[in-house]
């Protein structure tokens, strides 16, 4: 698949990092891990559902980024999206995490590979301007490594020079998000991990994120807990409202501030997800949830 061609969207960029006055991510974002070949169709279906927040990475063992450019190429160039109203956010995958396929020199200093990389990005994206660039994962459980360190400086550098909006960091731990926070010049601004229901819906590390200020975005909400989905109190709540388990999950998990992801394939899903944040759960029903 061929790089998109470049909107310029730098006075966007410009007009959302004045004075860090960044515009907040819509409330759902449609992940686009291994969706592969149908990645641009898939990501085309979810802009006109109504999604706006959309989620990618520069790793080719598990995303097609350039199929997600594709998708937002052809939606701006028709006037079906408008790009400030568009929340894009995408990573950088140390090499552990790749595979052959990789968007930089392996051999370049992690600083090097982290500017190509992003490089790459706004080539694949079509796009100057990112709003959100994640690290992929800390080189190594328990504590952040040097390396962890080094990438985030560069990162750091890409926003001082306008080219990203906001950083985050993936599939960390409690203590490595409070590390973090202790050494960044520009703050992460958010958290995305996978959510268990049987580690209280990740309580530790999203209990960092709130002291800190912290968006926790949580993906595999449904896959990572199917059986919340299909346990009595999910069931329950779903007959009481007349909407899908998946549903009442993905308003729960907002109403635990959290910045839920969803990757259906299925149109109706999509419109389905969108529709759930409306969903009026109340106090109780959050808390029989988490009692499970």
């Amino acid at each position: 698949m061929t790089s998109t061609p470049f909107l310029d969207d730098r006075a966007v960029g410009r007009s959302l990092v004045a004075g860090r006055g960044l515009a907040a991510p819509p409330a759902l974002l449609y992940g686009t891990a291994w969706k592969e070949d149908d990645t641009e169709a898939l990501v085309a279906l979810a802009l006109s559902a109504g999604f706006r927040g959309i989620d990618t990475a520069n790793q080719r063992k598990h995303y097609v980024e350039a199929g997600v450019g594709g998708a937002l190429t052809a939606a701006l160039a028709t006037g079906a999206v408008r790009r400030e109203e568009l929340f894009i956010q995408t990573k950088y995958t140390f090499a552990r995490g790749q595979d052959h396929r990789l968007p930089y020199d392996p051999a370049a200093p992690v600083a090097t590979q982290v500017r190509q990389s992003f490089e790459r990005s706004q080539q694949h994206l079509g796009l100057h301007f990112i709003d959100s660039l994640v690290l992929h994962g800390p080189m190594q459980a328990g504590h952040l490594h040097a390396l962890d360190y080094e990438a985030w400086r560069a990162m750091e550098a890409l926003v001082e020079d306008g080219l990203v909006g906001s950083l985050g960091i993936s599939n960390v731990e409690a203590t490595q998000v409070s590390e973090l926070v202790a050494f960044a010049r520009v703050a992460p601004r958010f958290v995305q991990n996978r959510c268990y229901a049987n580690q209280g819906w990740d309580a530790k590390v999203r209990s960092v994120c709130r002291q800190n200020g912290v968006v926790y975005q949580g993906f595999s909400l449904l896959t990572a807990n199917r059986q919340v989905l299909a346990g009595q109190t999910v069931r329950q709540l779903a007959a009481r409202y007349d909407v899908t388990p998946a549903q009442v999950v993905f308003r729960f998990a907002q109403l635990m501030e959290m910045l839920p992801l969803t990757g259906t394939r299925d149109p109706q899903h999509m419109r389905d997800d969108l529709a759930a944040l409306r969903l009026p759960l109340t106090k109780g029903d959050v808390q029989a949830i988490q009692l499970g």
